[in-house]
């Protein structure tokens, strides 16, 4: 009875004591991703991000698009209208839910 007991509490003991260390190391192996210096293809991946960005803000809108692609895009857009309605079709649209 008493052998059964115990068992039964190193089993629980033994539950909550990997619970415990899957989340220890599931949190150290994020701040440990955090803390290492990023490996240089990922670090010039995310610069291309950050830089495409800074030229979109700055362009208004995509970045190194000719007159060929407003003149495809205003083509695209007014067979939408046409088929679609009126609206504005480059806004997301607003839902309201009553």
């Amino acid at each position: 009875m008493v052998l059964h007991q115990i068992l039964r509490l190193s089993s629980i003991f033994r539950s909550a004591v990997s619970i415990h260390l899957r989340r220890n190391i599931g949190l150290s192996a994020v701040v440990f991703n955090k803390a290492k210096e990023l490996d240089p293809v990922q670090k010039l991946f995310l610069d291309k991000i950050r830089e495409y960005n800074t030229k979109s803000k700055q362009a208004g809108g995509p970045v190194d698009a000719g007159p060929e692609f407003q003149k495809d895009m205003n083509e695209s857009l007014a067979r939408l209208q046409r088929a679609y309605g009126e609206g504005d079709l480059t806004k997301f649209p607003e839902f309201k839910f009553e």
